[in-house]
């Protein structure tokens, strides 16, 4: 579960498997597909149906009936083709976009920083907001 860390000053990933929980969505792109599909040894469209749900236009990953992702079982049973999203937690634009955001975050991921200044934080992540993009 560890991600393409930017700053491991803001974030160490515990693995503990809390933001592979809950609802929100883990927004897939066509590439994922392609990738976790073959990684798993399925035709791309037959893994969307089974595996994905569909969040306005957009698939996301399903949830299992504990509220946690499909593929996750103690580790990340997908980790070596894990989607973007999840590749790039917590340095995603919807957390980085608002100090606030960032805070709220880190009371339910113990991976991530809330003890530096707020300035410290901002100066941190505002170099890694993105223009929006749809791979995401």
């Amino acid at each position: 579960m560890t991600s393409d860390n930017p700053d491991s000053l803001l974030f160490d990933c515990r693995q503990c498997g809390d933001c592979c929980r809950g609802y929100g969505g883990t927004y897939v792109s066509e590439e994922d597909i392609r990738r976790i599909a073959a990684y798993l040894g399925e035709d791309p469209a037959r893994f969307q149906e089974r595996y994905c749900q569909m969040s306005g236009r957009r698939p996301v990953l399903a949830q299992a009936a504990n509220g946690y992702c499909v593929f996750w079982d103690k580790l990340c049973t997908i980790h070596p083709v894990k989607p973007r999203m999840c590749r790039r937690w917590p340095f995603i634009d919807a957390v980085l976009v608002d100090i606030q955001n960032w805070k709220s975050m880190g009371a339910s991921c113990p991976g991530i920083r809330t003890d530096l200044p707020d300035d410290v934080v901002r100066q941190k992540i505002t170099p890694l907001i993105t223009p929006e993009d749809t791979d995401e």
